[in-house]
């Protein structure tokens, strides 16, 4: 008598999985219109059909890497997050300085969390990027800068950054 070992695979939820975020809202759609526009007259219809979820319109913004490092920065030098966070994110002597400007704490404040304020940078060259930030926490303003390089990868790091006179 020789079993066979099924496996019972479990069914699949109905709902989205938790990586996804759909940010829009219950009844946030636009009104669809009776008609078809005048520039899909002749097409397909496959190609006329389109999923308004993927439409470039609606498409959401992907943030820029200045924004990305800028809140990453923020968040180890204000005491949010350890320094090792941003290990794979700096290249050269940059983790050095970070763990040197993370330990006097440049950024915390009591109570109060800070927002990067306001963003610029400069293009230093191909592939380089020096980038300043404005810091508020409260009514206090602060200053920090960092460089950001595009490696070989095509991912950027952070190759150097300071803050403002304690």
């Amino acid at each position: 008598m020789n079993k066979v070992m099924s496996r019972t695979v479990p069914p699949r939820p109905r709902h989205r999985p938790p990586t996804r975020r759909d940010t829009r809202r219950p009844g946030g759609a636009p009104p669809r219109t009776a008609g078809r526009p005048a520039a899909t007259v002749g097409r397909p219809a496959a190609t006329r059909a389109r999923n308004p979820r993927t439409a470039p319109e609606t498409a959401v913004r992907q943030p820029r890497p200045t924004d990305l490092f800028a809140d990453r920065l923020l968040a180890v030098l204000s005491g949010q997050r350890p320094v090792h966070w941003m290990l794979r994110h700096t290249a050269g002597h940059a983790y050095d300085d970070l763990a040197r400007l993370a330990e006097r704490g440049p950024l915390r404040a009591r109570g109060m969390r800070p927002v990067v304020q306001d963003i610029g940078y400069y293009v230093a060259g191909e592939g380089a990027l020096e980038v300043f930030a404005r810091v508020a926490t409260g009514d206090r303003l602060r200053a920090m800068a960092f460089r950001l390089e595009r490696g070989e990868d095509l991912r950027w790091r952070c190759t150097a950054v300071e803050t403002g006179p304690a």
